[in-house]
């Protein structure tokens, strides 16, 4: 890897985790009155139609990277769409912070914890003390957020034990499952395959459920009329797909470990933008947790770097 592609990788990650503060912050404020499986629809339709017309019309023999690879494709499906789904379902209930850095939190965790169990999607290096430190840290502030939601002691004035808990434990699945899936997505550039193929490819499930619930519900709850529809999907086009191919772009030039701590800086980015949004209240102990959070999420990071450079110079 180059110098330049090893600032690249962590600089598209680092944009993701800015674009992704502010698309935590409008949606949580219209999922109050929109429903997120129409946006959904909407945003990752579009995100699939642009990411497939591109290689077909530059490389069409690009796609057949993908033979061989049928079983990833679809567990990354899979893990895409509980991730997603269940990710825009918190957000309907509890303050977008809070959601992120729990979100983000279960990546480098889930990680840690497939590798302890000797499950390896994607090369990862031996864990150290310092890194093991780092991750303990973000275990335990992931606790303690846990509980400034279920105690009321969120920004979220409206939010209650009874809504809360389902959403807590929405966050759970899409943090291992977004985790997953990238590492899914991951194996795929390790075999060559670009991160437009694989952007076009990854929501067809999800487009498919979301269909599906819009189709029985009859109606796109809460978008009025078609002007409304298109604002949404240029929206979300510009703070979900584009991030997210960034994102993907990103992770095939960053190891999966520094990936995920880095895309755990963000929640401090959404702390600061929800300020600005009238329906939640500054909480002095969700920024705790939030801190303390980053912090440890720094501090695994460091650990991760040392651990990589003291094996580097063993040696052979």
């Amino acid at each position: 890897m180059t110098k330049q592609h090893s600032f690249l990788g962590p600089g598209l990650v680092l944009l993701f985790c800015l674009s992704q503060a502010f698309r935590d912050v409008y949606f949580g404020n219209v999922f109050q009155n929109v429903d997120f499986f129409a946006v959904i629809l909407l945003a990752f339709t579009t995100s699939t139609l642009l990411f497939t017309t591109i290689p077909l019309l530059r490389t069409p023999s690009s796609f057949a990277k993908l033979r061989g690879h049928v079983l990833t494709v679809v567990l990354m499906n899979i893990t895409t769409a509980l991730a997603w789904s269940c990710y825009f379902f918190a957000l309907s209930r509890i303050e977008p912070s809070a959601v992120n850095t729990l979100h983000s939190g279960m990546a480098p965790l889930t990680v840690v914890v497939l590798g302890l169990f000797g499950v390896r999607l994607a090369k990862t290096g031996t864990l150290g003390w310092r890194e093991s430190l780092g991750y303990l840290g973000i275990a335990v502030s992931l606790v303690a957020l846990v509980w400034v939601v279920l105690s009321g002691r969120s920004g979220l004035a409206a939010g209650n034990t009874q809504s809360a808990l389902p959403g807590l434990a929405a966050l759970m699945i899409s943090g291992a499952s977004i985790t997953l899936s990238l590492l899914y997505s991951k194996r795929l550039h390790d075999h060559g395959v670009s991160a437009e193929i694989v952007t076009s490819v990854r929501y067809l499930l999800l487009i498919l459920i979301s269909a599906g619930i819009v189709w029985h519900k009859g109606q796109f709850t809460g978008i009025a009329s078609a002007a409304d529809a298109a604002m949404l999907t240029g929206l979300a086009t510009v703070l979900v797909v584009l991030p997210l191919y960034a994102l993907q772009v990103g992770i095939g030039l960053t190891s999966p470990l520094t990936a995920n701590v880095l895309r755990s800086l963000g929640p401090v980015f959404v702390f600061a933008i929800q300020q600005s949004d009238g329906r939640l209240a500054y909480s002095t102990p969700t920024l705790v947790c939030i801190l303390a959070y980053s912090a440890a999420a720094i501090a695994s990071n460091l650990g991760h770097a040392h651990q990589t450079t003291a094996v580097a110079r063993k040696p052979s």
